[in-house]
């Protein structure tokens, strides 16, 4: 069996006791590695090293961090094959979905942020004051803590280094403990091209997280997690006054009109919601279908499930493969037993039989319909592949029980009116808003939430800016 090892200041290292825990396979319930099981004091010299190396990474000019973040990039495509491999024993994932539809965008996501970085902006200077001149330095905050999730491990690192260090910050990023093997690789890349202690990865648990956040060096804390996790880092956070940049959770309403292309919106929406085992933030999972078509588009869903095809990493056909680890398959199959009387399952509704994958957390492509607006199925995040559909039958309804949850992450309309998208999308409480499409993401447009799903933008300018601290310089110019 292999084992990982922490980056730290250039160099793998093993945690300071040596301690290190089992990280398994999803697709086959097995260890496959070990990782180091870091403490306190492993953070601490994770965080002296970005420190040190801040000092000099922050005075690199834009174009030396571009060429650094170019290099990143030509590196990742040109061991692509080896990070697929990776990322699928790391996750469970198909190896041919994750290397045509995650691999270029995170290629893609490094090359623009290199390009951002050399095109921040600011208010031009000019005499606010009679006699004095002021302007604008966006400058990068410093040391940067970041924690990132086990759905995405390896994009999720990349939205979270790429804008940190193309704004001139250090990082030490913790890896989800289920999924640290592709962020552990994607390290030892990037090390290649940056200087001693820019980057720095450390593996572990939550303790790990919390010694992460609490630690006095960092002047950010960024997380992609869940509602609670973003919760305690915030509150941790606060003791210190640390920025905070959050991306939880989300239960992404998809409003289907009766105008709408039954057959076309149930394929794209049942590929949206089922896409990584429905393990998204922003999955097509929590279905609002009006009257006129509800039981037609509910049929069409149905038959879309049961042609759907979990499976093992390498098995052709296969749109999603396991759920990340047994408590996330035990969470999905509860929500679903506990469905209300008045729910009815047209598909799916129990595990998944996958030859060769007996100890796998597979879960069956799943369809109810029948949800009421209190339901848990309809308020809380079930994280798996389980599409829920609710029926309204006015414009007014849509739009309040679509924004009657706690999260407000995204959310999509499917109509051929075109003034009513437009309604809709202004008041749909949700930072990202599709129209007849659901989930794709660009690198120049931002990626964040509202209310219980955090604040702060991946992506985009906007994800760069995040990164920055704004410092107001104002010079006297009289005789």
């Amino acid at each position: 069996m292999t084992t990982l090892r922490n980056l730290i200041d250039g160099e793998l290292v093993d945690a300071a006791d040596g301690a290190t825990y089992d990280v398994v396979n999803p697709a086959t319930g097995k260890a496959y590695t070990t990782a180091p099981a870091s403490g306190a004091e492993d953070v601490d010299r994770a965080m002296r090293a970005a420190d040190r190396a801040f000092a000099s990474w922050g005075e690199t000019t834009p174009k030396e961090r571009q060429e650094a973040l170019l290099r990143i990039a030509q590196a990742l495509e040109d061991r692509s094959d080896e990070l697929v491999r990776v990322e699928c024993e790391n996750t469970g994932k198909p190896l041919a979905v994750t290397a045509e539809e995650e691999l270029p965008p995170c290629v893609d996501q490094l090359r623009f942020f290199a390009g951002a970085a050399r095109v921040l902006e600011g208010r031009g200077s000019a005499e606010y004051l009679a006699d004095h001149t002021s302007w604008i330095r966006r400058e990068p905050i410093g040391v940067v803590a970041q924690v990132t999730p086990w759905n995405y491990p390896l994009m999720m690192a990349i939205w979270k280094i790429a804008p940190a260090l193309a704004a001139g910050n250090t990082v030490v990023l913790k890896p989800s403990d289920t999924t640290p093997a592709s962020t552990v690789l994607l390290a030892e890349l990037a090390n290649e091209h940056l200087p001693p202690g820019v980057l720095n990865v450390v593996c572990g648990n939550r303790d790990t997280g919390r010694a992460l956040v609490q630690h006095p060096t960092p002047r950010l804390v960024a997380i992609t997690g869940s509602v609670r996790a973003g919760t305690e880092v915030a509150t941790a956070a606060a003791a210190d006054v640390k920025r905070v940049h959050l991306e939880l959770g989300g239960k992404a309403p998809v409003v289907v009109f009766d105008d709408a292309d039954v057959a076309s919106a149930a394929e794209a929406i049942a590929t949206g919601g089922y896409f990584n085992a429905g393990q998204d933030c922003t999955a097509a999972t929590r279905v609002l279908v009006a009257d006129g078509i509800h039981d037609d588009f509910v049929a069409a869903l149905a038959e879309q499930a049961k042609a759907t095809r979990t499976g093992l990493p390498e098995d052709a056909g296969v749109l999603y493969g396991a759920l990340n680890n047994p408590d996330q398959l035990a969470r999905v199959a509860g929500m679903v037993d506990r469905l209300p009387d008045h729910a009815t399952i047209h598909a799916g509704g129990s595990t998944a039989e996958v030859a060769g994958g007996e100890g796998g957390y597979f879960y069956a492509p799943t369809v109810v319909s029948g949800l009421r607006q209190p339901d848990e199925a309809s308020q809380d995040e079930i994280f798996g592949p389980v599409i829920t559909v609710q029926r309204f039958a006015e414009e007014a309804e849509a739009l309040r029980c679509a924004n009657d949850v706690r999260y407000g992450l995204s959310a999509s309309v499917w109509t051929k009116d075109h003034a009513r998208a437009m309604r809709m999308s202004k008041r749909l409480d949700f930072g990202v808003v599709w129209i007849n499409t659901h989930i794709p993401f660009v690198s120049e447009m931002p990626h964040g939430g509202f209310g219980h799903s955090g604040y702060g933008k991946d992506l985009s300018m906007y994800g760069l800016e995040d990164y920055t601290r704004i410092k107001h310089v104002m010079s006297y110019i009289g005789e």
